[in-house]
C-alpha cells in the first residue's frame, strides 16, 4: 500500500513534468520553428544592433560579398505585421523575405506563401491577400508547413513587396548553414541555439518553464528520500537482523534501489503513455510537442534523482548497530 501510495505521488509528478515539458516545447516550436527548422550554421547581425535582430541593419556591400563568397548564404528580414482577407478581416502575419536560397519558397512579386495554419482562417491559393503598407494585393500561391515566428505564422513576400511594406531595403541578417565562419568587424555571430535569444519574449519564456520542469524533478527526488527515510526507521529492527546475520551493505542498497527502480520504471511508463494521450486529446490550437528524445531524457533525469533520493536515505542503515535496532524493533 505504502509503495502504491509513493507510486502515484511519483506518476502525478512525472506526468506533470513531461506535460509541461511537452508544453515548452511545443511553445518553443510555435515561437522560433521558422529558426529551429534551419540546419545548424551561423547567423551574424550589424555589430551595432545589440543582438537584437529587428535592430539590425546588414551593409549592403557587406552582403554582396558574402552571397558571393558563399553559395549557401542567405540574406534575410523579419517583421511583424498584419494581412488582411476579402473580407477584411485582420490576420497577424511574420512577413519573412530572403534572398534565393534551397532553405525558403521563391516568392515573386505581388504573390505570397503562408503557412498552413491560415487554411484555418479560410485562406485558400488564389486568394488575395492586402497590407495597409502595400498599394496592392498579394495573391497566395502556396503554404509551408509549420512555419512560425514569434508566435505568428509565417508569410515569405517578394523583397520589393517588402521593402514597400517596411520602408528598409538593408536586409537584417545573414546566414550560412555549416561550420563555416566569417570574421568581420562589423557583424556579430550567433550558433542557432544563440539566435534564438535575440528574438524577444524566446529566452524568458522557455526559462519560466525550464525552471517549473526542475522544480518538479526535485520535488520527486525529495519524495523518494522522505519516503524511504521513513520506510527504514519502520525498518530499523529488521536491517538490524539482516545485519547480524552477515548481510553485506551492499545487498541492503541493492534491495532500496531495487526498490527505486521499479516503483520509477511504472510511474513514468504510466506517465509516458498519458502524456501521448494528452497530446492527441490536447486542442488543435495548443501548442504541445513531446518528442521521444525528450521524454527519454526526463526519464533518465528521474531515474538519476531517484538513485540519489534512494541512496540518501539508506545512508542511515549504514550507522545502525545490529543489537539495539533489534532491541529496539523489539520495543
Amino acid at each position: 500500500m505504502r509503495f502504491m501510495i509513493l507510486g502515484s505521488i511519483i506518476f502525478l509528478v512525472s506526468f506533470l513534468t513531461l506535460s509541461i515539458s511537452g508544453l515548452a516545447n511545443g511553445l518553443s516550436q510555435d515561437n522560433a520553428s521558422l529558426i529551429k527548422d534551419l540546419p545548424e550554421g551561423h547567423f551574424y547581425l550589424s555589430a551595432d544592433a545589440e543582438e537584437t535582430y529587428n535592430l539590425s541593419k546588414i551593409d549592403p556591400s557587406i552582403q554582396k560579398d558574402v552571397l558571393k563568397n558563399h553559395a549557401d548564404a542567405t540574406a534575410l528580414s523579419i517583421q511583424m505585421g498584419f494581412l488582411h482577407n476579402a473580407e477584411e478581416k485582420q490576420l497577424s502575419a511574420a512577413f519573412v523575405t530572403t534572398s534565393d536560397s534551397p532553405l525558403f519558397p521563391k516568392v515573386r512579386q505581388g504573390e505570397i506563401i503562408v503557412d498552413n495554419s491560415f487554411k484555418e482562417k479560410g485562406v485558400k491559393i488564389g486568394d488575395q491577400l492586402t497590407n495597409d503598407q502595400l498599394n496592392r494585393s498579394l495573391t497566395v500561391k502556396g503554404f509551408v508547413e509549420k512555419k512560425k515566428f514569434s508566435h505568428s505564422p509565417v508569410a515569405f513576400v517578394n523583397t520589393q513587396d517588402y521593402t514597400q511594406m517596411y520602408g528598409q531595403k538593408e536586409m537584417q541578417m545573414l546566414f550560412i548553414p555549416g561550420d563555416t565562419t566569417i570574421a568581420n568587424k562589423d557583424l556579430q555571430t550567433f550558433s542557432n541555439k544563440a539566435f534564438l535569444k535575440a528574438i524577444p519574449s524566446y529566452s524568458a519564456e522557455q526559462l519560466s518553464l525550464t525552471m517549473i520542469i526542475w522544480f518538479l524533478i526535485l520535488i520527486s527526488g525529495l519524495l523518494f528520500a522522505i519516503f524511504f527515510y521513513m520506510m527504514n526507521v519502520q525498518k530499523i529492527g529488521l536491517y538490524g537482523i539482516l545485519k547480524a546475520i552477515g548481510i553485506k551493505m551492499t545487498s541492503l542498497f541493492a534491495m532500496i534501489w531495487t526498490q527505486m527502480f521499479v516503483i520509477t520504471a511504472i510511474a513514468l511508463l504510466l506517465s509516458a503513455l498519458g502524456s501521448q494521450l494528452f497530446s492527441l486529446l490536447a486542442p488543435d490550437g495548443m501548442p504541445y510537442h513531446l518528442p521521444i528524445n525528450v521524454m527519454t531524457q526526463l526519464s533518465i533525469v528521474f531515474f538519476i534523482v531517484g538513485f540519489i533520493g534512494a541512496t540518501l536515505s539508506g545512508l542511515q542503515i549504514k550507522k545502525i548497530d545490529p543489537l539495539q535496532a533489534i532491541q529496539k524493533g523489539d520495543m
